[in-house]
């Protein structure tokens, strides 16, 4: 229930920034992500179920950050939809258009999320051994989130994106365990910036 109520608390608080008028947003979007597959480390895949439904709201690109390419910033919230790990966090996030009407979107940020830190039991023992075979162990509370997306734009305000996200603390904002998530789904979005 705690990692539900925390999820639902990371989603609301990332919807909370989407006003119905542009004021800054340049984008918005909504999600269904498989949750815990085989990508980048199928060692620690499948533990968790899933999906998660997420929200990301997408500003304008500040001038003081232009020398970097004008990222947009973002807020964004993930909430599993069997009580296994949410996150929510910020980040930047970065639009190529490479041909008419499709783009490479490549994003870096930090998320918090309510999951399992460590084993609570003492190695060897099947308690352990239970525990690991149904939790992803990500050592660290908090976490880099890195993601690329593949986006097609529609007549419109609508876009649609394969994106893919990986969750790791990478030795730097943890110790110890570190066996991260990775997350595919589909996303529709909504531009508000022209």
């Amino acid at each position: 229930m705690r990692r539900t109520a925390t999820g639902l608390a990371a989603l609301g608080a990332a919807a909370a920034f989407a006003p119905s008028a542009h004021a800054g947003v340049n984008e918005v979007h909504l999600g269904v992500m498989a949750h815990n597959i085989c990508v980048t480390d199928c060692k620690n895949a499948d533990k968790e179920q899933g999906p998660n439904v997420e929200v990301q709201v997408s500003f304008d690109s500040p001038g003081f950050l232009s020398w970097a390419g004008s990222p947009q910033p973002y807020v964004m919230g993930s909430l599993n939809t069997q009580g296994d790990t949410s996150f929510g966090g910020v980040g930047l996030e970065w639009r190529w258009d490479f041909a008419d009407k499709w783009a490479i979107e490549p994003g870096v940020g930090y998320v918090v999320h309510d999951g399992a830190l460590n084993n609570p039991f003492a190695n060897g023992t099947p308690e352990a051994a239970a525990y690991a075979e149904e939790n992803v162990l990500l050592g660290s509370r908090d976490l880099f989130r890195s993601s690329i997306g593949l986006t097609y734009d529609f007549e419109g305000p609508l876009e649609a994106e394969l994106f893919f996200e990986h969750l790791s603390h990478g030795q730097i904002l943890g110790e110890g365990r570190n066996q991260g998530m990775d997350q595919v789904g589909l996303r529709l979005g909504f531009q508000f910036g022209g």
